[in-house]
């Protein structure tokens, strides 16, 4: 039997080891210029906001479950009473302030509402008068939309963190989630506009409207309409699931898709009821947020693309007639000059 050296197989093992080092190091970095390039892709943009509110939903239940705020019983009716009752004995009941003293009732009776407005607007501000606990405010649904209010900067306000922690986490997941939704609009907004452009020449060449080898560009009017429809489309929803008014619900559309964000009309977000049919109300709009804001971008490049062209157009209406002018008063010097 021949023996092979023990420093021979080391050193084998060895050019082995080195020889493969480098191949697994080039397949990693070709996975992850893949995964990158696929990420910067429509469909990996899309995954990828999604995948971010979800993940930030989980944290901010996370964070703000855990500490266990109390939330405070809605105490303003009990605040009313008891500044109503100092109001009377210290006015009403005193009929020497009441009757004689016009001056001093006024005084006293301004210094005791103005402290009662004072108590009544912190309260309101600073407690939750739902007796709610924090875990049932950051549910995943009602988180999910706090996600989305955060990295779109639409900032309804309905649902805020409420410990250091969760406000700090905020500020970061903020500035790293603008960028990404400002890719995903652009990236959405290609999409869409690649695909409804795609239709509208389709329905040009079904009428028999569209001239060989003429571009089809779509009309502003076309992207006023698809966002008329889908406001309108938002509103009659919304309207049926809250009992709004329809002017409401368009207002509460309107608001949302602009970025707006008043925050005094969201669906699903009632203090008192957080039912699990609020819960999915939360979930389909965050959806009907998500792709109408990809939608105002399909219009956006549309309508970039027409306002382009029409200026290209006018361009060339304006040098023509400059031409035409300028052909005029040269053929009028000439006749002077052969009288």
């Amino acid at each position: 039997m021949t023996r092979v050296p023990i420093r021979s197989s080391l050193k084998s093992r060895d050019s082995n080891s080195t020889s493969t080092d480098p191949d697994l190091r080039k397949r990693m970095k070709d996975y992850c210029r893949k995964l990158v390039a696929f990420m910067c892709t429509q469909v990996g943009v899309g995954g990828l906001v999604v995948g971010y509110a979800i993940i930030g939903a989980f944290g901010f239940m996370m964070i703000e479950t855990q500490s266990q705020i109390p939330s405070a019983v809605c105490i303003r009716e009990s605040i009313r009473k008891q500044y109503a009752e100092e109001l009377w004995l210290s006015t009403a009941s005193n009929r020497t302030i009441n009757i004689f003293d016009k001056t001093t009732f006024h005084m006293v009776s301004n210094q005791i509402l103005r402290r009662y407005q004072d108590n009544f607007t912190g309260d309101y501000k600073n407690e939750n008068c739902s007796g709610l606990t924090a875990t049932d405010l950051w549910s995943f649904p009602a988180a999910m939309m706090f996600c989305l209010s955060v990295f779109t900067m639409i900032g309804y306000g309905t649902l805020v963190p409420q410990t250091p922690w969760g406000k700090a986490v905020t500020v970061i997941y903020a500035v790293l989630g603008i960028p990404l939704y400002v890719l995903y609009f652009l990236n959405m907004g290609k999409v869409l506009a690649q695909t409804f452009r795609s239709l509208y020449t389709w329905l040009h060449e079904c009428t028999g409207k569209r001239k060989a080898g003429q571009r089809i560009i779509v009309p502003s009017t076309a992207c006023l309409w698809v966002i008329f429809g889908y406001v309108l489309s938002g509103s009659i929803m919304f309207a049926a699931w809250e009992g709004w008014n329809y002017l409401d619900s368009a207002y509460f559309c309107v608001t949302s898709l602009c970025k707006i964000g008043m925050g005094d009309l969201v669906p699903g977000w009632t203090h008192g009821d957080l039912t699990a049919d609020s819960q999915t109300k939360l979930i389909i709009n965050f959806v009907y947020l998500l792709l109408g804001m990809g939608l105002i971008a399909m219009c956006y490049d549309l309508m970039k693309e027409d306002v382009y062209v029409k200026a290209r157009e006018m361009k060339e209406q304006i040098l023509e007639i400059v031409d035409a002018t300028h052909y005029q008063l040269e053929m009028c010097c000439k006749s002077e000059i052969l009288k």
